[in-house]
């Protein structure tokens, strides 16, 4: 918030509960002083995803219960979008029918009430990397997830124009013995997409799922060099360690390290901004002047 020229490339930041109830030193509300640097608040409102009964190895995002209150209570300390993710994983035998669909439906009813409040939804249904799936089965797992979880949503009347989806890039498990191309996850991620997404969605906005923070941004670009004439929404990101990593490794909590932590910041953001409008390269980053503090 406080790096200069963070909201040329950053338009919204994802509060806690805890978060957006804190203020500045001078008492302004957090939530403010984002809206006056440039950056829309947003407030993450589910629970947690919890073991899902019956089904071993599977999970299942909480947090229904009494959350038309806490979103109107939200909304009045200032945020205007609010997030909820959904964890799908992949192995022998899951994800299963009951663990996509429950999720789906819980991410729909969060999106209704939302809407029903005048917040954003940001529909987070995240099929995790971890495992030794290929490829091609992230791109089946996530294509019926999608389905599922767009049919949830006309089912409970959730406007498709006043939400942003944020889902997983299709990628292969982090311990499958082949990891394909930046071309490749670019290619799958983009029919998969165009499968399963209805035009009318405005928005996608990528999480970077535990990718690093370089390739995540050289996937993004990749996308939007390779399909930009042919993509029905915009390609964004909504990446957190993705571009926070590098900086907090800097900052370690010493005032010392705060311009050089910022700098970081701003790097990532600016490499990320490039992706979003297909213009990023290797070049980006061996050319960064981020300094290190010494230790």
């Amino acid at each position: 918030m406080a790096t200069p020229g963070l909201s040329e490339s950053i338009s919204g930041a994802i509060l806690f509960d805890e978060t957006i109830r804190q203020r500045k030193s001078d008492g302004t509300p957090l939530a403010s002083a984002l809206t006056d640097a440039g950056i829309i608040p947003g407030i993450k409102v589910d629970v947690g995803p919890k073991g899902f009964s019956g089904h071993p190895g599977e999970k299942i995002t909480e947090g229904l219960d009494g959350l038309r209150d806490r979103l109107a209570a939200y909304a009045q300390m200032g945020a205007r979008f609010a997030k909820w993710r959904a964890v799908i994983g992949v192995g022998d035998g899951i994800p299963s029918r009951a663990s996509i669909e429950g999720n789906a439906h819980a991410l729909a009813r969060y999106a209704a009430l939302c809407q029903e409040v005048g917040l954003v939804p940001v529909v987070e249904p995240e099929v995790l990397m971890d495992g030794v799936h290929t490829l091609e089965r992230c791109g089946l797992v996530t294509e019926e997830v999608l389905r599922t979880v767009f049919s949830q949503l006309y089912t409970e009347g959730v406007m498709l124009e006043g939400l942003i989806l944020k889902p997983n890039m299709v990628l292969p498990g982090t311990t499958c013995s082949k990891q394909d191309s930046v071309d490749d996850v670019a290619d799958a991620t983009f029919r998969c997409l165009l499968r399963a997404v209805p035009a009318a969605v405005p928005g996608i906005a990528f999480l970077s799922g535990g990718q690093s923070a370089e390739l995540a941004s050289a996937r993004l670009n990749a996308m939007n060099v390779r399909f930009k004439c042919r993509l029905p929404w915009a390609l964004a990101f909504s990446f957190a360690c993705a571009i926070q990593q590098p900086a907090l490794e800097i900052w370690q909590g010493k005032a010392a390290h705060v311009s050089a932590a910022q700098q970081a910041l701003n790097h990532r953001a600016k490499c990320n901004r490039a992706a979003r409008r297909g213009e990023y390269g290797a070049a980006m980053e061996s050319t960064s002047q981020v300094a290190r503090p010494a230790a």
